[in-house]
Order: structure tokens, then sequence, then C-alpha cells
């Protein structure tokens, strides 16, 4: 099916009642083979998760398998092998956001920032995300985070800086809203146990929150997504044709709206397991072994 084809028949907020997997996985497929905006990546195979040590073959490999599917690659690490993603993709003629991983342990902090910076002068870099759920973690307080912010800002004046997190937390810290120079939101409806039949609209109230407590700066969607497998979040329920659902309607209404979206996620990560359950490991695109779900041979 060629994009148009599927472009034709995409209503962003569409039920998709009366269709079959088959036929959702043919829509996903062909929303994927005109390219999405962006993704997040994370290079972990089978039984690596933060903390294992990433080779350059292993990141070429991983990026290999989605590189024709996307336009931005959005990474959340400079440290562990994570700061060579942004030079590769490059290379294979991909925009990246990159991320500057924030918590409790201020000298790693120094070492991702200080990387990261390294890493966007040497011109590999489009957005730099300064942090990522800092705040809804409660790793460091307001005034540390826009120190962090600011000092990635003072020594890239030319790249646009931002700091990731849940879109209510905007709202909540408008002091660290204000020294971004763009809004980087993760917005998920499953993890508000929102059912899949009212997602969509909810995921537009919360970019439209995100909007409003921008006061006119640019919002990207940093995260979305729908797992495909584990236990049912409240009304929000795991299982395949809900992911391919959840897709295709984000995907219609980011291009109905023109919002930048950078879905959740490349691969399947069973390291997640552990901070979010048993869902935590389902919601690639790919599979752990970079097989296409959308595939109707998967």
């Amino acid at each position: 099916m060629s994009g148009n084809a599927y472009k034709r028949q995409l209503l962003a907020g569409n039920d998709y009642k009366n269709v079959s997997t088959d036929e959702l996985k043919s829509i996903a497929k062909a929303v994927l083979d005109d390219k999405i905006h962006g993704i997040s990546f994370s290079p972990y195979v089978e039984g690596q998760g933060p903390g294992s040590q990433i080779s350059k073959q292993q990141i070429k490999d991983r990026l290999q398998i989605i590189q024709n599917n996307i336009n931005w690659v959005r990474t959340f690490s400079c440290t562990e092998g994570n700061e060579q993603i942004a030079e590769i993709a490059k290379q294979q003629g991909l925009n990246t956001m990159v991320g500057v991983w924030l918590d409790d342990d201020l000298k790693n902090n120094e070492l991702e920032l200080n990387n990261a910076i390294e890493i966007a002068k040497a011109g590999h870099v489009d957005i730099l995300a300064v942090g990522n759920e800092v705040l809804l973690r409660g790793d460091l307080t307001e005034d540390q985070l826009i120190d962090y912010i600011n000092r990635a800002k003072q020594a890239l004046p030319d790249i646009e800086v931002g700091y990731v997190d849940a879109y209510y937390e905007f709202e909540d810290h408008p002091r660290v809203t204000d020294a971004c120079d763009l809004i980087l939101a993760n917005c998920y409806p499953f993890w508000e146990g929102c059912a899949l039949e009212y997602s969509l609209l909810y995921m537009k109230d919360m970019y439209q929150r995100a909007l409003k407590a921008g006061n006119g700066k640019r919002v990207i969607i940093t995260e979305t997504g729908w797992p495909e497998m584990g236990t049912a979040e409240y009304g929000a329920i795991p299982s395949t044709d809900n992911s391919l659902k959840y897709f295709i309607n984000t995907f219609a209404w980011a291009e109905q709206e023109n919002i930048d979206i950078f879905y959740f996620s490349s691969f399947d990560e069973a390291w997640k397991v552990a901070a979010e359950g048993d869902v935590g490991a389902y919601w690639g695109v790919w599979d752990k072994d970079g097989n296409l779900k959308y595939d109707q041979a998967v």
C-alpha cells in the first residue's frame, strides 16, 4: 500500500472495529514505510540494559534495522557507549535528539553533560534534551535541573535545548518551562489508565496542556506508545490490536496536525520489567530480536 493510499483510509480517532489484525498490520506498516517523524532508541539487546557498555557495531546494527522508517532518532544517554549513537545516526542520514541522562548521581551527570556538549560541538546534535523525567522521579531539585539546562544553553547557543518530562510537569514547574527553548513532553494515555477508545482524545488534551504551558514555544511529543502484552493499567488494555490502533491513530493525527512525535519505542526491552512490571517489556515497534511486529509473518 502506498503512503497516499493509507492516508486516504486513515482518520485519527477511528476505532477500526471491523478491521482485522492483518489489515491493521498492513496499515501500520504503510505508515512506517512512509517514514514516521522519530522514535526513541536504545541499542540494547537481550540481557542488556542501563549499565551495559554498548559497542559501535551494535549501534550500527540496531540502527540499520530502523533507519529506513524514521527521520529522527532520540537517545537517552551520553555514557556507556551511547555517546556514539548520534554520530552514527548522522552518518546514516538521520536527525538526532540527543538525551543527557540526569539523576541523583551528580558525578555521572557531569560526564553526561560534558559528553553531550562535545558531541554537539562536533555537529552531531540537532536538539539536546537535558534530563528525562528528573522531576517526575524526584531525582533533582528544580534549581539543579535549571542549572544543567542553562549550562547546556550557554555552551551551545546555536542548538535548541529542552528538557523531557510528563506534559503536566511543565504546568507545575513554569521556571523549568521558561528555561527551555522548546517543550519536550511525554504523553502516555496508557499509563494514566485511559481506554484505547478515548486515548487519542486524551493525548490531544495532553498536547494542548503542554502547548499552553509553553506559552508559544514549540512542543514535541517525545514519547508516546501502547504495549502489546502485559497487565492492564485500569482501562488501558495491552494487546496487539490496541497497540496497532494506537500507533495508526497517533500518526494519522500527527500527519493531519503537523505534530512532531517520537514513538516509544524502537525495540522491546526486557530490562524495563523491573521498573514497570511485565508490560514494560513490550513497547517496541520491533521485537527484541529486531523483527518488525507489523509484518504479517510475525
